[in-house]
C-alpha cells in the first residue's frame, strides 16, 4: 500500500519504520528534515511538504505533539486537506482534543476524504517492537481498510466506536489513569523514603501485587530517578491532563483527581521539568516531603 507518514519523533519514526519493514511504500515528512532523511536508507521517500507526503496515497498517518502541530499540517496551504485524494484516509495517531477531532472529521468529510482517530498506547520502545495498542474510531469500512496497517504497528487493535473523537476521549482518559498512577507512586515513594524503606523492595512488592508492566516500568523509572531520557515529556503529560478535563467538562462528568494532578504537573513545570520524562512528577512529592529530589 502507498502510505504517507508525517511526524517522525521517537514514536512516529518507529511506526514508519515498521510500515517500511512490512514492504509498504512510505513517503515521510518531518519539519526537521534530517529525521525524514534518516529513514531514506530504509526505503522511505523523503517528501518536501505534508502535501507531497500524501499525494497519490491510500492513507496518511500523522503522529504529532499537539493540536497546534496537527492544525498546521492539515489546514496549511501545503497541508493534508488540500492534497489528499478523495476516498483516501487521514489516520491521526496524535493525542489531540476531541474538539479538533470533530473539526478534522468535518473537514475531511467536506472534501470526500476519510478520517480516523487512531491514537496508541505505548512508549517508544513499544513502538519499535510493534507492541503498541491501537485505538481506531470511525466508520467501520475505513477501520477495516486500515486494519492491516494497524496490525503492522501494534500488537492489538481495539475499535472504540463509530465517531473518531471517541478514540481521543479513550486515549485521554487512559493517559489520565497513567498520570494518576504516577502520582500515587510519587506519594508512596516519598513516604517510604522517609520511612527508610528501599524503593526497589516496594517496587518488587507492587509489581507482584498488580502484575502490570505499566506499574513495573514506570515504577522503575521513579525508583531509579531515571528521568532524562524522556519517553514522554512532562509538558505533554500536562497537555493531556488539561485535555481530559476539557472532555470531562463537555460530558458534565467531574474529574476532581485530574484537577489535583494538573496542579502537580504545573508545580513540576515551575521547577524546570518540562522536557524530563513525565514520571519526574515524583520530584514534586519529594520536594513537598523535604527530600532531595
Amino acid at each position: 500500500m502507498k502510505i504517507g507518514f508525517i511526524g517522525l519523533g521517537r514514536m512516529g519514526a518507529a511506526m514508519a519504520r515498521n510500515l517500511l519493514r512490512a514492504h509498504h511504500e512510505v513517503a515521510v515528512y518531518n519539519r526537521s528534515r534530517d529525521k525524514a532523511e534518516a529513514l531514506a536508507a530504509e526505503g522511505a521517500h523523503v517528501a518536501a511538504s505534508p502535501a507531497d507526503a500524501c499525494r497519490d496515497t491510500e492513507a496518511v498517518f500523522t503522529m504529532l505533539a499537539d493540536d497546534h502541530a496537527v492544525e498546521q499540517v492539515v489546514f496549511g496551504a501545503e497541508g493534508i486537506a488540500a492534497a489528499l485524494a478523495p476516498d483516501a484516509i487521514h489516520v491521526s495517531c496524535s493525542t489531540i482534543s476531541t474538539a479538533l477531532a470533530r473539526r478534522l472529521t468535518a473537514e475531511h468529510s467536506s472534501r470526500e476524504q476519510g478520517y480516523l482517530s487512531s491514537p496508541v498506547f505505548g512508549r517508544p520502545e513499544a513502538a519499535e517492537s510493534k507492541k503498541l495498542l491501537v485505538l481506531p474510531a470511525g466508520p467501520a469500512g475505513m477501520v477495516d481498510r486500515c486494519r492491516p496497517l494497524f496490525d503492522v504497528i501494534g500488537r492489538q487493535t481495539f475499535v472504540v466506536g463509530p465517531d473518531p473523537w471517541q478514540a481521543n476521549a479513550v486515549k485521554l482518559c487512559g493517559n489520565f489513569m497513567i498520570a494518576s498512577m504516577l502520582e500515587t507512586f510519587s506519594e508512596a515513594f516519598a513516604t517510604l523514603r522517609k520511612a527508610e524503606v528501599a524503593a526497589q523492595s516496594f517496587l518488587e512488592i507492587m509489581t507482584a501485587l498488580f502484575g502490570s508492566p505499566v506499574y513495573a516500568n514506570y515504577g522503575a523509572l521513579i525508583a531509579n530517578r531515571n528521568f532524562d531520557d524522556a519517553g514522554f515529556a512532562l509538558r505533554l503529560g500536562l497537555k493531556d491532563v488539561r485535555l481530559v478535563l476539557a472532555v470531562a467538562e463537555e460530558c458534565a462528568a467531574p474529574m476532581p483527581l485530574a484537577s489535583v494532578i494538573r496542579d502537580q504537573f504545573l508545580a513540576a513545570m515551575a521547577h524546570g521539568q518540562a522536557d524530563l520524562d513525565w514520571s519526574s512528577i515524583s520530584q514534586v512529592s519529594a520536594r513537598a516531603a523535604a527530600l532531595q529530589p
